[in-house]
């Protein structure tokens, strides 16, 4: 298949093809902007279709030559994702990444008042969602040769906070699910020593908290320390494919200082 490449892209992923899962949040509008100024063919998902519509149409006129579509997917059913990557493989011939953007935050003032059913939504929207994208990816991104499974996660997974319980565990649950992706990328690669290696890597992206154009519209006087902007979490994800994924595979690469 002939991919098309952005007009005004600077074609560092030029001819791969990236899926995006929780495209239509502010960084999945940004990561979709700086991937397919790179030049890849993005396939875009979410559960909300007509916020994902606008999504997938910014990138579009903001990068004339680039494929960029949208795929209404409900990733808390494992069968449609599976269909979701199966039907993007068979269309464009290869999948050479997923970025997993799917977030949800809930807490409470103290630990006494976490409330359970806070732990039961983030179970799904932090920890099944990767269970199901990771599944449904992993072999398209080993045939790749040059796979990436991108998760993005939280500086609080590894220093929880009284309030924040649910929402640390889940994100922690979902960084070492991502990891044993990493493993198992290891081991079809095959050994080091003869000459083996893994050709798609699994890594975490972490960052304090996210912080866009209209948040700081919202609040002009708000310093928002140690936010990483949406801008460079896109830019980051990018930079993920330009290290050998034997350097990247099973990593964690902190946007914000580790605590």
């Amino acid at each position: 298949m002939t991919m098309s490449t952005p007009t005004n892209g600077d074609g560092r992923l030029d001819g791969a093809v990236v899926a995006v899962a929780g495209a239509a949040g502010p960084a999945g509008r940004a990561a979709l902007l700086k991937l397919a100024e790179a030049g890849a063919t993005v396939v875009a998902a979410d559960a909300d279709a007509a916020r994902l519509a606008e999504a997938v149409d910014a990138a579009r006129y903001a990068h004339g030559g680039a494929t960029v579509i949208g795929d209404t997917v409900d990733l808390l059913d494992l069968d449609a994702t599976r269909a979701w990557a199966e039907r993007t493989e068979k269309e464009f011939g290869r999948v050479d990444g997923l970025v997993h953007l799917v977030g949800g935050w809930r807490g409470s003032a103290t630990f006494a008042e976490t409330d359970l059913a806070d732990w039961e939504l983030l179970e799904k929207l932090l920890v099944r969602t990767v269970q199901h994208t990771s599944l449904a990816f992993e072999g398209a991104l080993n045939r790749s040769g040059n796979g990436r499974y991108v998760l993005v996660s939280a500086a609080g997974a590894s220093k929880p906070t009284a309030g924040n319980a649910a929402y640390a565990a889940a994100k922690s649950a979902a960084e070492a699910w991502t990891l044993a992706l990493g493993d198992a990328f290891r081991k079809a690669g095959g050994d080091p020593a003869e000459g083996g290696g893994p050709s798609a890597a699994a890594t975490v992206v972490i960052i304090k908290a996210l912080v866009h154009d209209a948040m700081r519209a919202e609040r002009p006087n708000a310093k928002f320390a140690g936010f990483t902007d949406v801008k460079d979490l896109a830019e980051a994800i990018v930079g993920v494919w330009e290290k050998p994924a034997t350097e990247v595979n099973g990593t964690r690469l902190w946007l914000t200082p580790q605590p």
